[in-house]
């Protein structure tokens, strides 16, 4: 347990500076949006290019972790639309509870999986993201445009959005370039590994930043419901369909690493965008941020 706290207490500890600096109002509160924006459409596809056009899995079996995180991902997705109709809440309040539950923070599980596996786990990330990242986003722009705006997501309509989305496209990218075995060229990829490491660092500070505690009691129902399915629901049914998948050893780990991380700060972007419930999903973001500094160790000692 002592190991896990050493790992993941400078994560939050950089997140929480992020709340400090926000709140002390350097430097300025006319940066924060630029930020995000900055991260979601350069920086982090930067990170997301070079972390699946570089990675090396010949040396791991990844299709059982593949369909461990797919499957445990569908079957949140499965539970969250079942519970639709006996939640006392409108279109775009569920938009944002199921963002909250089926999406995950990259930037916590990469700097989790970074300190505490090193390369090896950041290589195995690559496939997380190269799972996790277009189908969470793809099934998140599906329920915007169904619960939140009320329209009919056609395939033409949701290719039309997919194709605008910075995430998809990065890891489209990389994982054409990684299975061509192009790869990047010594330029391109000293190039995304500089905005990446760029992402981490703001993409942590700006989760902090954009926490809003006094929201959390606003929702706190919302917020314990989303929060107990994101921060102990998903990484219990992730840890089952590794059992069923024989997924066992270093890609385990990364798998429960990333099924135990809050939800994305991305949520909110995406929410803006496409009509969803913009001061819930700012509550649902903070409160599983918070939480999570008890659940992920809790998580990780549990099943790690």
């Amino acid at each position: 347990m002592l190991s896990i706290l050493n790992s993941l207490v400078p994560i939050f500890l950089v997140i929480a500076l992020g709340f400090a600096i926000r709140r002390a109002g350097f430097p300025g509160e006319g940066i924060w949006l630029p930020l995000d924006q900055l991260n979601y459409y350069v920086l982090f596809p930067g990170l997301l290019l070079h972390t699946l056009a570089t990675a090396n899995l010949a040396s791991f079996d990844v299709w059982p972790m593949a369909s461990a995180l797919a499957a445990g991902l569908l079957t949140m997705v499965a539970l969250l639309l079942a519970a639709r109709r006996f939640l006392p809440i409108d279109g775009p309040e569920f938009s944002s509870i199921f963002q909250g539950a089926a999406r995950w923070n990259s930037f916590v599980a990469l700097a989790a999986i970074a300190a505490l596996y090193g390369s090896d786990g950041v290589t195995l990330a690559a496939v997380a993201f190269a799972v996790l990242v277009p189908l969470v986003n793809t099934l998140s722009v599906m329920v915007l445009t169904r619960y939140a705006l009320g329209m009919s997501s056609g395939p033409v309509a949701l290719f039309k959005l997919l194709a605008q989305n910075p995430l998809i496209l990065a890891c489209i990218a990389g994982i054409f370039l990684n299975a061509t075995g192009i790869g990047l060229p010594g330029p391109l990829s000293i190039t995304t590994k500089i905005l990446g490491d760029a992402s981490l660092t703001l993409g942590l500070i700006a989760v902090g930043g954009g926490l809003r505690i006094g929201h959390i009691l606003e929702a706190k129902w919302a917020v314990l419901f989303t929060s107990t399915l994101k921060l102990i629901a998903m990484p219990a049914m992730m840890m089952g369909f590794c059992w069923l998948f024989d997924v066992t050893g270093l890609p385990r780990l990364v798998v429960l690493i990333c099924a135990a991380v809050p939800g994305a700060t991305s949520s909110y972007v995406l929410a803006r965008q496409l009509g969803g419930h913009m001061e819930l999903m700012a509550s649902l973001i903070t409160g599983g941020t918070v939480l999570a500094v008890v659940t992920m160790p809790l998580m990780l000692w549990v099943f790690g």
